[in-house]
């Protein structure tokens, strides 16, 4: 991805983020911004026009992007996400996706829903899949949905792409946080989706891409799924706390003192900013580990663990400059608040949850070392 294209998306989400909070979706100008700056294409396979690019450049764009607006960056995010996630469908699959254009704008709902009833050829898709990020503005749909086995089992998970011509978009997004997601509700009802057009979740899941030659298609879900989602955390604490600095730097207490002078403000700004800096460091490290190739796992419970740990790093250190902002920092223009409630929202993701990835990851160390 362009730099200076990813710097104008920053600077066009940030202009609308007040306005976008409030419409609850994106402005299309950031939306057409986002594409263009290539996150669509990011992880769309070479034979296709894409990039098939690599995590590490990925996580400084989501986190460039996160500066401006945290919802403009998760999206943007889950745009390449997405796009990364439909190079395991076979190729016919691919080719009704990216044959046109590699900027294909792809959404997804990766939790099962809805109902999926096999028929000659392929699936009948109906039911609700909520929660699915830009949904308005998206050419495709990556749905999850469970085919149901008569062997007595669970069934098996599958991953469906749909078009937009077939499903619709519920408004169902009233968020306190994170508000400019547009994270609505797709809704199919009846949707044929052929064989071509999906593909087992074992296979994203391993990380078994039909692509080999692209090694970001062959990194297990897991072991990557958490840097879509703690690095717009990541680049709004940066620029709140940067916000924030700027603002104490020259403000003067009733009494007279500079604001800058008061030990617990220096403080406050050092222990945040070395929050921020470790959340990176070790945001950095799980995508490199990714960029290496197959993620063995021991590496992937690493993974899974430093997401949750950065996250939280994240949470406190927004906490703290949210606090020592005052009255000042929870006003409706403050940038401060809103990283505030995008953080703690972001955090609540299902993967970033610290008690399940931190127990994984010492089941893995200890039963390794138990033989």
């Amino acid at each position: 991805m362009r730099l200076d294209a990813v710097t104008r998306v920053r600077t066009l989400a940030a202009a609308n983020a007040a306005k976008s909070e409030t419409d609850r979706r994106l402005a299309e100008e950031v939306v057409l911004a986002t594409v263009d700056a290539g996150f669509a294409r990011h992880f769309v396979p070479r034979r296709w026009g894409g990039d098939a690019g690599t995590f590490g450049e990925y996580l400084s764009a989501v986190t460039v992007v996160g500066e401006g607006c945290a919802s403009a960056s998760w999206c943007a995010a889950l745009y390449a996400t997405l796009g990364r996630m439909c190079g395991y469908l076979p190729e016919a699959g691919q080719q009704r996706i990216w044959g046109s254009s590699p900027d294909t704008r792809i959404v997804g709902a990766i939790t099962p829903s809805g109902v999926v009833t096999p028929v000659d050829g392929g699936c009948l898709l109906s039911g609700k899949w909520p929660r699915t990020s830009a949904a308005d503005f998206s050419d495709w749909a990556l749905c999850a949905g469970v085919v149901p086995s008569d062997r007595g089992d669970h069934g098996e998970l599958r991953y469906f792409a749909v078009p937009r011509d077939d499903y619709t978009v519920e408004d169902t997004w009233f968020n306190v946080g994170m508000c400019a997601t547009g994270s609505n509700t797709i809704v199919l009802d009846g949707a044929l989706v052929p064989e071509t057009s999906s593909f087992p979740g074992d296979n994203l899941w391993q990380g078994k891409g039909v692509d080999a030659a692209a090694p970001c298609h062959n990194v297990a879900f897991k072991a990557v799924n958490g840097l879509s989602f703690v690095a717009p955390a990541l680049g709004a604490v940066r620029a709140a706390t940067s916000h924030w600095a700027a603002v104490i730097a020259t403000k003067t207490e009733i009494n007279g003192k500079a604001t800058r002078d008061r030990e617990t403000v220096r403080l406050a700004l050092a222990r945040s900013a070395a929050e921020t800096d470790a959340a990176e460091l070790l945001l950095e490290r799980a995508a490199a580990t990714a960029d290496a190739g197959a993620v063995e796992p021991d590496l992937l419970v690493r993974n899974s663990r430093d997401y949750a740990v950065a996250m939280d790093l994240l949470v406190t250190a927004i906490e703290r400059i949210f606090r020592a902002s005052g009255a000042r920092g929870q006003g409706e223009d403050n940038p401060v608040q809103r990283a505030w409630r995008d953080v703690t929202c972001a955090a609540g993701h299902v993967a970033l949850q610290f008690e399940a990835n931190g127990a994984a990851y010492a089941r893995h160390v200890l039963a390794e070392l138990a033989h």
